[in-house]
């Protein structure tokens, strides 16, 4: 009977790192992987976008070198900017960059800052800032800066009636002008490489025929690989001076990595608002927020379903360093609870099975090493079967979270794996149930239901 009972303690543990190590490998799989010089290209050389202000940038028979260090869509992004004019104007940009922002004066400048040392020339892209009727200076502190950003910086108000982040962001997207867009929150840094990395992913070849003029603008003389349909980055949280940021930071990075794994094998249950892309030709095929307009949250991850259901091959996860946002962890316990009960509100929404299939697996792990520690003070006899299921569990965390946080640059999180695992049970059924109420919730000053 008890080692029946041992069985049935092991066998949740099990399947669990069955499915870590499943992740894992399309991880590895997703980082061994290195963007190539393009189909018509010799290894290790580009055709030559040449040109300047008021000619066309055509491929010649010219061809630029590139060092270990530089891959094909890097060379090309380099010589289209030591060409490019100096105005943003002057052609349209390849990334929209969109940002919620809600009473957002103190956070703003620090993004500003960011957008600023951007790696990849202002040229290529802009900045639109939704202003979801702020009663600070934000809108003041966006409109003195646009004077001064090398890049395209535009307010955008809400209109009397529309509020919340899809209403700011919808209403950005309608006064984009590049092919795709590029979300962040208010509150977050992105490093340096952070939208050249976007860019590299994208980018395929120069245009044959794309007159780069001052009037009227023109597209960008770069194509866009047709496969891409939406990206999800990386982001790792930066502390909020509170003692749990350690655990925060790695149970944030365990989401990040469990999202990009299920990515990368075709099963995507999570991604992060906070770093993300889209082609806005695809937000309007699937009907951008339409279906959910209605819920305060989830303007990431069910638009990520929803284009993986029409694109199945078209969601892939930016694997790179150089992509990480950074976002603020929250500074108390009662901030922390209201976020996790923002997210976990959204779902009983979902629609397809793999967000559910993932919960049901993680919960289970979760109360089989509950039910083990139980059943073991009552039954030493199933200590080493106890101790299985508790090795199987940590190791497979351990193991996904070890390629994770070498990407977020933060392995010394590690550290804080076993107490995680001895407060996450009670932890996640406290917000899964609040996220449940029907009483809602109060964000930014509002209350949500």
């Amino acid at each position: 009977m008890e080692a029946l009972l041992g069985v049935l303690l092991l066998l949740v543990p099990a399947l669990y790192a069955v499915g870590w190590a499943w992740l894992r490998a399309g991880l590895a799989a997703d980082l061994s992987a290195s963007p190539s010089p393009g189909p018509t290209s010799p290894a290790g050389h580009w055709p030559k976008a040449e040109g300047v202000l008021g000619q066309d940038f055509r491929a010649s028979s010219t061809v630029i070198p590139f060092s270990s260090g530089e891959n094909a869509p890097q060379a090309l992004l380099r010589e289209i900017e030591e060409n490019a004019p100096a105005s943003p104007a002057d052609v349209l940009p390849l990334f929209s960059v969109l940002i919620a922002a809600r009473d957002e004066a103190s956070a703003l400048p620090q993004l500003l800052v960011a957008l600023r040392t951007q790696t990849l020339a202002p040229v290529f892209f802009e900045v639109l800032i939704a202003d979801d009727h702020s009663t600070d200076n934000t809108a003041a502190l966006v409109r003195a800066a646009a004077q001064t950003t090398p890049f395209s910086l535009r307010l955008i108000p809400l209109p009397p009636g529309r509020t919340g982040k899809k209403a700011a962001l919808a209403t950005a997207e309608a006064e984009a002008r590049a092919p795709w867009v590029v979300c962040t929150d208010a509150d977050c840094i992105p490093g340096p490489g952070w939208l050249q990395a976007y860019a590299v992913t994208l980018v395929t070849s120069p245009l044959t025929t794309s007159p780069l003029t001052t009037s009227p603008p023109h597209h960008s003389p770069l194509t866009i690989s047709p496969a891409h349909h939406f990206i999800s980055g990386p982001v790792r949280l930066t502390p909020g001076g509170a003692w749990f940021d350690g655990l925060l930071g790695l149970e944030f990075a365990g989401l990040v990595g469990v999202g990009a794994g299920c990515i990368t094998r075709g099963w995507p249950t999570m991604c992060n608002g906070a770093n993300l892309a889209y082609r806005r030709a695809t937000f309007h095929e699937v009907g951008g927020y339409a279906d959910n307009a209605g819920l305060a949250s989830g303007d990431d991850e069910f638009l990520l379903h929803k284009i993986h259901q029409r694109y199945p091959a078209g969601v892939r996860f930016l694997m790179q360093a150089e992509a990480v946002v950074d976002t603020p962890a929250p500074a108390t316990l009662r901030a922390l609870l209201r976020q996790r009960v923002r997210w976990a509100s959204k779902f009983p929404h979902y629609r397809p099975a793999a967000p559910r299939l993932l919960a049901l697996l993680v919960v289970g792990a979760n109360v089989s090493l509950a039910l083990g520690l139980l059943a073991g003070i009552n039954w030493p006899s199933l200590g080493p079967w106890v101790a299985a299921g508790w090795v199987l569990k940590l190791g497979a965390d351990a193991w996904l979270l070890w390629s994770v946080l070498g990407l977020l640059r933060r392995r010394r999180w590690l550290a804080w794996l076993l107490p995680l695992q001895l407060l996450y049970a009670p932890y996640a059924l406290a917000v899964g149930l609040a996220g449940q109420r029907r009483q809602g919730y109060r964000w930014k000053g509002r209350q949500v239901r």
